[in-house]
């Protein structure tokens, strides 16, 4: 049986603090992705556009705000499974 060292302990506590880190920054990138595309593609204002995009995200699917334009549908199937 192999006992952690000092060494690889570090190094794997390195490694979950910089794979969180990534995994934060591309869930906020994807998050502006939505936000940006909703805007343009559905002339939302900013609020209505990141709302939809953290509710489309999260599948709680209010279905309070629904695109309305094919783009922003077929988008909207992409973005979902992104």
């Amino acid at each position: 049986m192999d006992t952690p060292t000092p060494q690889s302990s570090a190094t794997k506590e390195a490694w979950e603090a910089y794979a969180t880190r990534i995994i934060g920054l591309l869930s906020l990138l994807v998050l502006g992705l939505g936000t940006v595309v909703y805007r343009i593609l559905e002339d939302w204002s900013w609020v209505d556009s990141f709302y939809f995009s953290a509710v489309a995200l999260t599948t709680v699917g209010f279905g309070d705000i629904t695109p309305t334009t094919t783009g922003s549908k077929l988008f909207t199937v992409f973005y979902i499974f992104a």
